[in-house]
Protein backbone atom coordinates (compact mmCIF):
# COMPACT_ATOMS: atom_id res chain seq x y z
CA UNK A 1 0.00 0.00 0.00
CA UNK A 2 1.27 3.45 -1.05
CA UNK A 3 0.41 6.87 0.25
CA UNK A 4 0.66 10.09 -0.27
CA UNK A 5 -0.47 12.80 2.12
CA UNK A 6 -0.40 16.45 2.49
CA UNK A 7 -2.79 16.98 -0.86
CA UNK A 8 -6.06 18.35 -0.91
CA UNK A 9 -6.51 19.87 2.58
CA UNK A 10 -5.84 16.80 4.22
CA UNK A 11 -7.13 14.15 1.94
CA UNK A 12 -4.67 11.47 2.13
CA UNK A 13 -4.60 9.28 -0.90
CA UNK A 14 -3.37 5.22 -0.81
CA UNK A 15 -3.50 2.63 -3.71
CA UNK A 16 -4.39 -0.87 -3.48
CA UNK A 17 -2.43 -3.26 -5.18
CA UNK A 18 -4.52 -6.22 -4.80
CA UNK A 19 -7.99 -7.15 -4.45
CA UNK A 20 -7.14 -8.76 -1.04
CA UNK A 21 -5.10 -6.01 0.18
CA UNK A 22 -8.13 -3.67 -1.12
CA UNK A 23 -10.56 -5.13 0.90
CA UNK A 24 -8.41 -5.81 4.08
CA UNK A 25 -7.67 -2.13 4.10
CA UNK A 26 -11.53 -1.52 3.72
CA UNK A 27 -12.33 -3.59 6.94
CA UNK A 28 -9.83 -1.66 8.58
CA UNK A 29 -10.99 2.01 7.72
CA UNK A 30 -14.99 0.46 8.79
CA UNK A 31 -13.96 -0.41 12.05
CA UNK A 32 -11.59 2.83 12.74
CA UNK A 33 -14.84 4.64 11.96
CA UNK A 34 -12.77 6.75 9.10
CA UNK A 35 -14.56 8.52 6.49
CA UNK A 36 -13.00 7.20 3.34
CA UNK A 37 -14.10 6.70 -0.43
CA UNK A 38 -13.25 4.09 -2.88
CA UNK A 39 -12.04 5.38 -6.30
CA UNK A 40 -12.09 3.28 -9.71
CA UNK A 41 -12.82 5.40 -12.48
CA UNK A 42 -13.70 8.49 -10.77
CA UNK A 43 -16.30 9.68 -13.06
CA UNK A 44 -18.91 10.00 -9.68
CA UNK A 45 -16.09 11.20 -7.29
CA UNK A 46 -15.56 14.27 -9.52
CA UNK A 47 -19.46 14.95 -10.18
CA UNK A 48 -20.04 14.33 -6.69
CA UNK A 49 -16.90 16.38 -5.72
CA UNK A 50 -18.54 19.92 -7.94
CA UNK A 51 -21.67 19.38 -6.67
CA UNK A 52 -21.00 19.22 -2.93
CA UNK A 53 -19.65 22.39 -0.78
CA UNK A 54 -15.54 21.85 -0.64
CA UNK A 55 -15.42 20.63 2.59
CA UNK A 56 -16.92 17.44 2.79
CA UNK A 57 -14.56 15.52 0.23
CA UNK A 58 -11.44 17.70 1.40
CA UNK A 59 -11.45 17.21 5.04
CA UNK A 60 -9.04 16.29 7.42
CA UNK A 61 -8.99 12.45 7.44
CA UNK A 62 -11.00 11.50 4.95
CA UNK A 63 -9.09 9.08 2.74
CA UNK A 64 -9.50 8.03 -0.80
CA UNK A 65 -8.36 4.71 -1.40
CA UNK A 66 -7.46 3.95 -5.46
CA UNK A 67 -8.44 0.38 -6.77
CA UNK A 68 -7.78 1.36 -10.32
CA UNK A 69 -4.89 -1.10 -10.57
CA UNK A 70 -6.30 -4.08 -8.79
CA UNK A 71 -5.18 -6.09 -11.84
CA UNK A 72 -8.04 -8.83 -10.42
CA UNK A 73 -10.82 -5.84 -11.26
CA UNK A 74 -9.83 -5.95 -14.65
CA UNK A 75 -9.64 -9.80 -15.04
CA UNK A 76 -12.50 -11.47 -17.65
CA UNK A 77 -13.46 -15.03 -17.53
CA UNK A 78 -15.25 -16.32 -20.41
CA UNK A 79 -17.72 -19.15 -19.22
CA UNK A 80 -19.25 -19.96 -22.41
CA UNK A 81 -22.59 -19.76 -21.29
CA UNK A 82 -21.86 -16.77 -18.39
CA UNK A 83 -19.17 -14.12 -18.68
CA UNK A 84 -17.46 -12.75 -15.44
CA UNK A 85 -16.32 -9.42 -15.88
CA UNK A 86 -14.16 -7.89 -13.15
CA UNK A 87 -15.78 -4.78 -11.37
CA UNK A 88 -13.17 -2.12 -12.77
CA UNK A 89 -14.34 -3.58 -16.44
CA UNK A 90 -14.83 -0.03 -18.70
CA UNK A 91 -17.73 0.59 -20.88
CA UNK A 92 -15.31 0.97 -23.58
CA UNK A 93 -13.60 -2.44 -23.23
CA UNK A 94 -17.79 -3.77 -23.30
CA UNK A 95 -17.97 -2.05 -26.79
CA UNK A 96 -14.78 -3.53 -28.15
CA UNK A 97 -14.20 -7.82 -29.29
CA UNK A 98 -15.18 -10.43 -28.78
CA UNK A 99 -17.26 -9.09 -26.02
CA UNK A 100 -19.29 -6.71 -27.88
CA UNK A 101 -20.06 -9.77 -30.48
CA UNK A 102 -20.91 -12.28 -27.60
CA UNK A 103 -22.99 -10.03 -25.68
CA UNK A 104 -24.16 -7.03 -28.27
CA UNK A 105 -26.61 -5.40 -26.00
CA UNK A 106 -23.94 -4.18 -23.51
CA UNK A 107 -21.77 -3.33 -26.18
CA UNK A 108 -25.31 -1.21 -27.72
CA UNK A 109 -26.06 0.64 -24.15
CA UNK A 110 -22.09 1.53 -23.58
CA UNK A 111 -21.64 3.44 -26.60
CA UNK A 112 -24.78 5.73 -25.17
CA UNK A 113 -22.64 6.12 -21.18
CA UNK A 114 -21.73 9.73 -21.64
CA UNK A 115 -18.65 10.83 -23.89
CA UNK A 116 -16.00 8.11 -24.74
CA UNK A 117 -14.10 9.88 -22.20
CA UNK A 118 -16.82 8.76 -19.43
CA UNK A 119 -16.74 5.24 -20.99
CA UNK A 120 -12.61 4.91 -21.01
CA UNK A 121 -12.88 5.38 -17.25
CA UNK A 122 -16.61 4.49 -15.60
CA UNK A 123 -16.85 1.25 -14.89
CA UNK A 124 -19.34 -1.97 -14.05
CA UNK A 125 -19.08 -1.71 -10.48
CA UNK A 126 -19.09 2.46 -10.49
CA UNK A 127 -22.70 2.19 -11.31
CA UNK A 128 -23.85 -0.54 -9.46
CA UNK A 129 -22.76 1.20 -6.24
CA UNK A 130 -23.69 4.68 -6.75
CA UNK A 131 -27.09 2.85 -6.92
CA UNK A 132 -28.58 5.39 -8.83
CA UNK A 133 -32.58 4.37 -10.41
CA UNK A 134 -30.96 6.54 -13.66
CA UNK A 135 -27.91 3.54 -13.98
CA UNK A 136 -27.74 3.09 -17.90
CA UNK A 137 -25.10 0.35 -17.27
CA UNK A 138 -27.50 -1.61 -14.30
CA UNK A 139 -30.59 -0.89 -16.53
CA UNK A 140 -27.88 -2.60 -19.36
CA UNK A 141 -27.22 -5.45 -16.82
CA UNK A 142 -30.76 -6.29 -15.80
CA UNK A 143 -31.93 -8.41 -18.56
CA UNK A 144 -28.99 -10.85 -18.66
CA UNK A 145 -29.49 -12.85 -14.81
CA UNK A 146 -26.94 -10.65 -13.66
CA UNK A 147 -24.71 -11.74 -10.52
CA UNK A 148 -22.16 -9.43 -7.97
CA UNK A 149 -19.43 -10.44 -6.30
CA UNK A 150 -19.46 -8.87 -3.23
CA UNK A 151 -15.99 -9.33 -1.43
CA UNK A 152 -14.71 -8.26 1.86
CA UNK A 153 -11.96 -9.92 4.16
CA UNK A 154 -14.26 -12.27 5.75
CA UNK A 155 -15.12 -14.01 2.31
CA UNK A 156 -17.27 -13.34 -1.00
CA UNK A 157 -20.56 -14.09 -1.84
CA UNK A 158 -23.54 -13.42 -4.82
CA UNK A 159 -25.90 -11.46 -5.19
CA UNK A 160 -28.86 -11.26 -8.03
CA UNK A 161 -28.62 -7.99 -9.49
CA UNK A 162 -32.40 -7.48 -9.50
CA UNK A 163 -32.01 -8.24 -5.68
CA UNK A 164 -29.58 -6.20 -5.27
CA UNK A 165 -31.10 -2.75 -4.21
CA UNK A 166 -33.08 -2.03 -1.35
CA UNK A 167 -34.00 1.53 -2.20
CA UNK A 168 -33.34 4.84 -3.32
CA UNK A 169 -29.39 4.93 -3.64
CA UNK A 170 -29.55 2.01 -1.19
CA UNK A 171 -28.45 -1.45 -1.58
CA UNK A 172 -27.27 -5.32 -0.08
CA UNK A 173 -23.36 -4.24 0.20
CA UNK A 174 -22.01 -4.06 3.50
CA UNK A 175 -19.51 -0.77 3.72
CA UNK A 176 -17.04 -3.26 4.15
CA UNK A 177 -17.43 -5.27 0.98
CA UNK A 178 -16.14 -4.21 -2.55
CA UNK A 179 -17.76 -4.84 -5.83
CA UNK A 180 -15.14 -7.59 -7.34
CA UNK A 181 -16.78 -9.36 -10.10
CA UNK A 182 -20.35 -8.96 -12.34
CA UNK A 183 -21.51 -12.27 -13.68
CA UNK A 184 -24.05 -12.00 -16.68
CA UNK A 185 -25.59 -15.00 -18.73
CA UNK A 186 -24.61 -15.17 -23.04
CA UNK A 187 -27.73 -14.77 -24.49
CA UNK A 188 -28.81 -17.50 -26.99
CA UNK A 189 -27.43 -17.15 -30.14
CA UNK A 190 -30.67 -16.06 -31.87
CA UNK A 191 -31.75 -14.39 -28.86
CA UNK A 192 -33.03 -10.99 -29.82
CA UNK A 193 -32.06 -7.80 -27.57
CA UNK A 194 -33.01 -3.87 -27.40
CA UNK A 195 -31.70 -1.09 -25.97
CA UNK A 196 -34.12 2.27 -25.81
CA UNK A 197 -33.00 5.48 -24.19
CA UNK A 198 -35.14 8.46 -24.36
CA UNK A 199 -33.49 11.81 -22.83
CA UNK A 200 -32.80 15.22 -23.69
CA UNK A 201 -29.67 14.44 -26.02
CA UNK A 202 -29.02 10.46 -26.60
CA UNK A 203 -25.46 9.80 -24.51
CA UNK A 204 -24.38 12.92 -22.67
CA UNK A 205 -27.38 13.23 -20.58
CA UNK A 206 -29.14 11.50 -17.90
CA UNK A 207 -32.15 9.41 -19.18
CA UNK A 208 -35.81 10.21 -18.91
CA UNK A 209 -36.53 6.35 -19.68
CA UNK A 210 -34.13 3.55 -20.45
CA UNK A 211 -35.14 0.27 -21.76
CA UNK A 212 -32.94 -2.89 -22.14
CA UNK A 213 -34.50 -6.44 -23.11
CA UNK A 214 -33.55 -10.27 -23.97
CA UNK A 215 -36.32 -12.35 -25.45
CA UNK A 216 -35.92 -15.80 -27.05
CA UNK A 217 -38.23 -17.96 -28.82
CA UNK A 218 -38.45 -21.23 -29.84
CA UNK A 219 -41.06 -22.79 -31.85
CA UNK A 220 -43.68 -19.39 -31.57
CA UNK A 221 -43.08 -19.64 -27.66
CA UNK A 222 -41.40 -17.07 -25.38
CA UNK A 223 -38.88 -18.98 -23.59
CA UNK A 224 -37.03 -16.17 -21.75
CA UNK A 225 -37.99 -12.80 -21.25
CA UNK A 226 -36.11 -9.95 -19.09
CA UNK A 227 -36.43 -6.42 -19.02
CA UNK A 228 -34.45 -3.53 -17.25
CA UNK A 229 -35.71 -0.13 -16.86
CA UNK A 230 -34.52 2.78 -15.51
CA UNK A 231 -35.82 6.43 -14.06
CA UNK A 232 -39.33 4.68 -13.42
CA UNK A 233 -39.20 3.96 -10.24
CA UNK A 234 -36.61 4.60 -6.95
CA UNK A 235 -34.70 1.73 -8.21
CA UNK A 236 -34.00 -0.12 -11.78
CA UNK A 237 -36.99 -2.10 -12.15
CA UNK A 238 -36.88 -5.84 -13.50
CA UNK A 239 -40.62 -5.20 -14.96
CA UNK A 240 -41.99 -8.83 -13.39
CA UNK A 241 -45.82 -8.18 -14.72
CA UNK A 242 -44.32 -8.03 -18.15
CA UNK A 243 -42.40 -11.05 -17.59
CA UNK A 244 -44.92 -13.00 -16.39
CA UNK A 245 -47.34 -12.13 -19.33
CA UNK A 246 -45.13 -13.01 -22.14
CA UNK A 247 -43.19 -15.62 -20.79
CA UNK A 248 -44.45 -19.31 -21.74
CA UNK A 249 -47.21 -17.80 -24.56
CA UNK A 250 -46.72 -17.28 -28.16
CA UNK A 251 -45.87 -13.97 -29.69
CA UNK A 252 -49.34 -12.05 -30.28
CA UNK A 253 -49.26 -9.87 -27.28
CA UNK A 254 -52.79 -8.29 -25.80
CA UNK A 255 -51.35 -4.66 -25.73
CA UNK A 256 -53.86 -3.78 -23.37
CA UNK A 257 -52.99 -6.34 -21.14
CA UNK A 258 -49.26 -4.96 -21.66
CA UNK A 259 -49.68 -1.42 -21.06
CA UNK A 260 -51.69 -2.88 -17.53
CA UNK A 261 -48.64 -4.97 -17.14
CA UNK A 262 -46.21 -2.03 -17.44
CA UNK A 263 -48.36 0.34 -14.86
CA UNK A 264 -47.98 -2.55 -12.40
CA UNK A 265 -44.39 -2.41 -12.69
CA UNK A 266 -43.57 1.69 -12.30
CA UNK A 267 -44.08 4.22 -9.85
CA UNK A 268 -42.53 7.33 -11.72
CA UNK A 269 -42.25 10.56 -10.32
CA UNK A 270 -42.01 14.32 -11.32
CA UNK A 271 -38.17 15.60 -11.14
CA UNK A 272 -36.03 18.35 -12.90
CA UNK A 273 -35.81 15.92 -16.23
CA UNK A 274 -39.44 15.24 -16.73
CA UNK A 275 -42.66 14.15 -15.09
CA UNK A 276 -43.80 10.99 -13.39
CA UNK A 277 -46.92 11.00 -16.11
CA UNK A 278 -44.32 11.37 -19.29
CA UNK A 279 -42.39 8.77 -17.70
CA UNK A 280 -45.55 6.81 -17.50
CA UNK A 281 -46.64 7.36 -20.91
CA UNK A 282 -43.09 6.82 -22.49
CA UNK A 283 -42.41 3.26 -20.16
CA UNK A 284 -45.90 1.82 -21.74
CA UNK A 285 -44.52 2.68 -25.29
CA UNK A 286 -40.84 1.73 -25.49
CA UNK A 287 -41.95 -1.65 -23.80
CA UNK A 288 -44.77 -2.17 -26.57
CA UNK A 289 -42.74 -1.12 -29.63
CA UNK A 290 -39.63 -3.11 -28.24
CA UNK A 291 -41.83 -6.33 -27.69
CA UNK A 292 -43.21 -5.69 -30.77
CA UNK A 293 -40.25 -5.72 -32.60
CA UNK A 294 -38.59 -8.33 -30.28
CA UNK A 295 -41.14 -10.89 -31.33
CA UNK A 296 -41.39 -10.08 -35.13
Amino acid sequence: MTGVAGILDGVRFERARSLDEAVSRVGALVSSGEPFHVLAGGTDLVVESHLAPPSPVARPGRTILDISSVPELSKIEDRGDRIRFGGGVTYLTLRREPWASRIPLLARMARDVGAIQIQARGTLAGNIATASPAADGVCGLFPLDTLVGLRSASGERAVPLTEYFTGYKKTQRRPDELIAWVDVRVPARDAKWAWRKVGTRLAQAISKVALAAVIEIDKGIIQYARFGMASVAPVTVSLPSVRALLEGRGVDVDLAALDAAVDRDVAPIDDVRSTGDYRRHVARAVVRELTRSLTT
